[in-house]
């Protein structure tokens, strides 16, 4: 059974939104939402300045807050290679996973159910990958299985140094920032 993560190279990165926009398109979202986001982050003192831009959106944990705090179990871990997702019809907009989770991943669709991103689960079940990761034009997104050590995300690992957003809190988050 697969267990799906995501890289993003913070070196390649140009804060494009192409995966953005891809994401929008390719899951029908409604103006004023998006499931994934570009953040840029500066610092530093001046002539040893830096800029990190990152492409941000669930970090699909292995021990994530917001299904522990669904009261319908409308927010789910799914069996088969654990993506964390929601089902929309047995949401109560209660909004409780939203403050459970400390990446500000979810949010309020139009229509009241809490939403967020699937790693285009849709894609991926067939063999493809998330639409932010087809059209990333600098290729700094990559999706795989963790527990194959020859997909393009173990070997990444593997070989270079990476970040999580937010350790502390616990979550073992599968989105992986390569530094």
């Amino acid at each position: 059974m697969p267990r799906f993560a995501m890289t993003m190279d913070t070196r390649r990165c140009v804060g494009c939104s192409d995966c953005v926009l891809a994401c929008k398109t390719e899951n029908r979202l409604p103006d004023g939402v998006a499931r994934d986001w570009i953040v840029q982050e500066a610092g530093g003192r001046f002539p040893n300045l830096w800029m990190e831009n990152r492409s941000e959106r669930c970090n699909h944990c292995s021990d994530p807050p917001c299904v522990h705090t669904c009261p319908t179990g409308a927010s789910h871990v799914h069996s088969g290679d654990g993506v964390v997702l929601v089902t929309p019809d047995r949401c109560i907009g209660c909004k409780s996973c939203i403050a459970a989770c400390p990446y500000d991943a979810r949010y309020i669709h139009p229509d009241g159910y809490v939403s967020k991103c699937t790693f285009c689960i849709h894609r991926t079940a067939n063999g493809g990958k998330p639409a932010c990761v087809s059209v990333c034009p600098t290729y700094c997104l990559e999706f795989g299985d963790l527990d194959d050590p020859s997909s393009e995300v173990s070997k990444l690992l593997a070989s270079r140094k990476f970040k999580v957003l937010l350790p502390e809190a616990g979550t073992e988050p599968n989105v992986y920032f390569l530094v």
